[in-house]
C-alpha cells in the first residue's frame, strides 16, 4: 500500500496488478509425520485461512478505501503449490478448501482434471479465517513453530526461485550461442 500512495503522490497511475503467493501444499509437506496424525494435512489450510482473514481486513481499512477509490487495485492472495504431495490426502484437497473471492488458484492441470471429475465445494473461506486460530494452536501445542517455519519456507522459497531464475538465463545464453554458431 505504501507503494501505490507513493504512485498516487507522485501522479502515477495507482491500477498497478500484483499478487502474494502463499505456497500452501509445502506447509503440510514440512510437517508431515512430525505432527499427530489429527494434524496431518491442516496446516496449510489454516495458514491460508489466516493470510486471507488478515487480507480482508486489510480491503476493509480507511487506508485501502482511499486508495481504492483513487483507482488501485488490491494485491491478490494467489494460492499457489496446490497440487496435494500428500498420498494418502484427497487429490482435491487445497481446491475445496481455498476458494475465495479475490484470490487465484494456480491449479495443476492433474488437480484440475481430478476436480472436475469428482470435487464439490462446500462454500468459500470465511472472512474472518474460520478455524484457522484454533488449528494453528492446536500446531503450536504439537511443538510446531509456525513463525520459524515461515521464515525457512520462505527461504528455501526464494532460493527456488534464484536457482530457476539462474537456469533460465544459462538455458537462454546456451540457446543464443548455438543460434549464433549456427548462422
Amino acid at each position: 500500500m505504501r507503494g501505490l500512495e507513493r504512485r498516487i503522490a507522485a501522479g502515477l497511475p495507482p491500477n498497478v496488478p500484483s499478487v502474494a503467493s502463499v505456497f500452501v501444499s509445502r506447509w503440510d509437506k514440512a510437517v508431515l509425520g512430525k505432527v499427530p496424525e489429527p494434524l496431518r494435512d491442516r496446516l496449510g489450510i489454516a495458514v491460508a485461512k489466516r493470510a486471507y482473514a488478515a487480507y480482508r481486513r486489510l480491503l476493509n481499512s480507511d487506508r485501502w478505501l482511499r486508495l481504492a477509490n483513487a483507482g488501485a487495485r488490491p494485491q491478490r492472495l494467489l494460492w499457489a503449490s496446490t497440487g496435494t504431495k500428500d498420498p494418502e490426502a484427497s487429490d482435491v484437497l487445497y481446491i475445496t478448501a481455498l476458494a475465495a473471492p479475490f484470490t487465484i488458484n494456480t491449479i495443476p492441470e492433474a488437480t484440475l482434471f481430478a476436480f472436475a471429475e469428482h470435487g464439490q465445494l462446500s462454500g468459500t473461506l470465511p472472512v474472518d479465517g474460520g478455524d484457522a486460530e484454533p488449528v494453528l494452536r492446536e500446531f503450536a501445542a504439537a511443538g510446531v513453530d509456525v513463525g520459524a517455519l515461515a521464515a525457512t519456507l520462505q527461504r528455501e522459497g526464494a532460493a527456488a526461485f534464484v536457482q530457476s531464475w539462474n537456469d533460465l538465463l544459462l538455458r537462454i545464453g546456451e540457446k543464443a550461442r548455438a543460434v549464433a554458431q549456427a548462422g
